[in-house]
């Protein structure tokens, strides 16, 4: 599709309208996202926010909640489910297993977001088991965040050849060749062996990441969150009250990709009101910033951005001090 992937995301929702047209509720296991709940909203569909369960420092899909939700909705009413694999920390992979069971059980079609997830082998095994043992009906992923080339173009995939032809003929009118141009030059200069290569090298980054964090939350009194589900993206704590000012001085320092979420945020996106906007959860303890391990990524780019971590979390910390000092004072002043 020449779409990014939310709007990919949508098209996908609209081609179910043939076969589902008395449906109107679309179930989703909350990642805080926005363009998720703009493709739901934009396609016509009402969304049902299934809250996700706190295990220890990771979020994971609620499916006794999914499963009464499909018993009080009644199935029919149910466009579909929308699942994510990919997905920034703490929140993990969807129990995509479990759900697809349960969409074969009720004839509700089951959609994944896999925005990230081609370069995760971990993701693809969790899509392929839920194919075999349950529903699922189409898969979608980003050209840009799995093959580097520029933004604006999604891939639909799926088990089923003639819905997935369905989708295609969905989309109105014609669009720029560019995304597709884009990609398939990027394919061929790649090749097989040059795309695996890179994933190789994306995982053995990732566990490099997570190392250099290891030791950074040693350095700073700070605590990597564990989150063995999550395949790309990890978290790491932060001192309270410092979350714009952190976010802030990474920017200024050309880091872009990383997320700094504090807790008791609420936004409303699309009419839906979440509460604890960014952490995918109402209620998550604590503050954190999360850094990703993405395709094309390097060591050198891992240790530049440590450097840069480390010397934010330096002078936060110096001024923290500085302002316990001065309470200090205050207090023997009076």
């Amino acid at each position: 599709m020449p779409m990014a992937t939310g709007m990919t995301v949508m098209m996908t929702l609209l081609s179910l309208r043939e076969s589902r047209p008395q449906a109107k509720y679309v179930l989703w296991p909350r990642i805080d996202q926005k363009s998720c709940l703009k493709a739901i909203v934009t396609a016509g569909y009402q969304v049902v926010v299934i809250e996700n369960v706190l295990e220890g420092d990771e979020l994971r899909t609620d499916v006794p909640a999914l499963k009464e939700k499909v018993s009080t909705l009644s199935p029919e009413n149910v466009a579909a489910i929308l699942t994510t694999t990919s997905c920034f920390a703490p929140r993990g992979v969807d129990r995509l297993e479990e759900v697809a069971k349960i969409c074969k059980e009720h004839d509700i079609p089951h959609i994944v977001n896999n925005a990230y997830g081609l370069q995760s082998t971990k993701c693809l095994h969790h899509i392929q088991q839920a194919g075999r043992v349950g529903r699922v009906d189409a898969f979608i992923q980003s050209t840009d965040k799995n093959f580097m080339v520029p933004v604006g173009g999604a891939v639909v995939a799926g088990f089923d050849a003639q819905f997935i032809e369905h989708i295609g003929k969905m989309y109105p009118g014609r669009a720029s060749v560019s995304p597709v141009l884009d990609l398939f030059i990027t394919l061929l200069s790649m090749g097989v062996q040059g795309y695996t290569s890179l994933m190789t090298q994306r995982s053995e980054h990732m566990d490099y990441l997570r190392t250099r964090l290891e030791e950074v939350a040693n350095g700073f009194d700070l605590q990597l969150l564990l989150t063995k589900n999550n395949p790309i993206s990890m978290g790491l704590t932060i001192p309270k009250g410092v979350g714009t000012e952190l976010g802030s001085q990474l920017f200024l320092r050309g880091v872009s990709g990383v997320r700094v979420v504090t807790p008791n945020q609420i936004k409303t996106i699309a009419g839906v009101t979440l509460k604890g906007w960014g952490a995918h959860h109402p209620n998550y303890p604590h503050g954190y910033l999360t850094a990703a391990a993405a395709l094309g990524m390097t060591k050198a780019d891992v240790d530049t951005f440590m450097g840069r971590l480390e010397k934010c979390l330096k002078k936060i910390s110096s001024k923290l001090r500085e302002r316990g000092a001065e309470d200090d004072n205050g207090v023997e002043s009076q």
